[in-house]
């Protein structure tokens, strides 16, 4: 994958800077210092619930009427199952219900099964996909889906509640026939940065820290969180080719695609040394 590089004096990797929301970043930050980083959580999203939650409990009413439920993240899968009141989560465990539980990725996966569902009830992209999103997603289901069948989209939205992301995959279920809900289960907000973060975050531009990115989003607040930095010192991972796009224009000196698993990031990040 393409590495942009600009000469640098930093040395080796001694910090590295997990920009996911709070919950996941911990897990990463877990993980990344376990294998030698010096690594710390500085979450760039945060994650609310929404005002009303009834659509949440009213979808899982109806659960049994999808033949798919796809989530596009381990927050929607937090937040959906955190709401859960008609139907017994041992139902749908069970295989009861014959709904599938559609995943973008391990983390997503591994949200499921901390939830309570079998390996063998959720479809995912193969794991040595190339990346981890709605079209690897797409080429494990697209040849099971039938016209008249319902899916449900589980994700987040704005601060206002409104949907946010992108709807290839939606489109595609249209295009076969599928009807398909949309259901806003939380909210991304910009952060609220504390003074040491925000001194934190200023000394990675400089200093060789590694900064982590799984969204765009996140970049997008980082810049309007200090519109004043110039970024060309520092260096990132990003874990999809779009959001290192979105880096680079940032103004991001070094910027390395990684595939968003433990094992590549870890690589990434060590190409980086």
């Amino acid at each position: 994958m393409p590495v942009t590089t600009i000469p640098t004096s930093a040395g080796p990797v001694s910090q590295v800077l997990v920009t996911r929301p709070a919950r996941e970043a911990q897990r990463w930050v877990a993980q990344l210092q376990a294998r030698g980083f010096d690594a710390f959580a500085l979450p760039l999203i945060d994650i609310g619930p929404m005002d009303d939650l009834r659509p949440i409990q009213e979808a899982w009413r109806h659960l049994g009427e999808y033949a798919a439920v796809m989530f596009v993240s381990a927050n929607a899968v937090a937040q959906f199952f955190e709401e859960k009141v008609a139907i017994p989560i041992e139902e749908w465990c069970s295989a009861a219900i014959n709904t599938r539980a559609w995943s973008t990725g391990p983390g997503t996966s591994a949200a499921l099964q901390l939830a309570g569902l079998a390996r063998t009830q959720i479809d995912a992209p193969a794991e040595d996909a190339t990346q981890f999103d709605s079209e690897a997603l797409w080429a494990r289901v697209g040849a099971k889906v039938r016209p008249g069948q319902r899916v449900l989209i589980v994700r987040g939205g704005d601060a206002a509640g409104q949907g946010t992301g992108r709807d290839w995959l939606a489109d595609r279920l249209a295009d076969a026939g599928v009807v398909v809900d949309r259901l806003i289960a939380y909210r991304r907000l910009a952060p609220v940065l504390s003074k040491a973060q925000r001194a934190q975050a200023r000394r990675a531009a400089t200093d060789g820290t590694v900064w982590l990115f799984s969204s765009s989003e996140a970049v997008g607040h980082l810049v309007r969180q200090f519109p004043a930095q110039g970024w060309n010192g520092a260096r990132a991972v990003a874990t999809h080719p779009r959001i290192a796009e979105t880096v680079r224009r940032a103004g991001f000196g070094v910027v390395c695609e990684s595939r968003p698993t433990l094992a590549a990031v870890v690589s990434s990040i060590k190409s980086l040394e």
